[in-house]
């Protein structure tokens, strides 16, 4: 997969380094994969949730972090649209259009 929005997630584990560990770890099981559907994705990592309208949630670090993503399977793109903590992704009102 190609992960179209690295940047967003240097800049995350910059401001918060307790982060940077798994956040990379979610970078290199991603970028190995070639996920066709969302059960390719549970087989990466067993925690993701689909949200509707092409939207998945990842738990990073233990749940202590939420990452939402795009995935456009065909042409294997992912795109981060959010990273925070737990208590900050509670407070996303419309999570299909974020």
């Amino acid at each position: 997969m190609r992960i179209i929005s690295k940047t967003f997630i240097r800049d995350y584990y910059t401001k918060n380094p307790q982060a940077k560990a798994a956040l990379l770890g979610w970078v290199e099981k991603t970028e190995a994969a070639q996920w066709q559907n969302f059960t390719d994705i549970k087989r990466t990592f067993n925690s993701v949730d689909s949200v509707g309208n092409q939207r998945y949630v990842f738990n990073i670090k233990g749940n202590d972090y939420r990452m939402v993503v795009v995935i456009k399977f065909t042409p294997q793109n992912v795109l981060i649209r959010f990273i925070g903590t737990h208590a900050e992704y509670d407070k996303i009102k419309d999570i299909k259009n974020i």
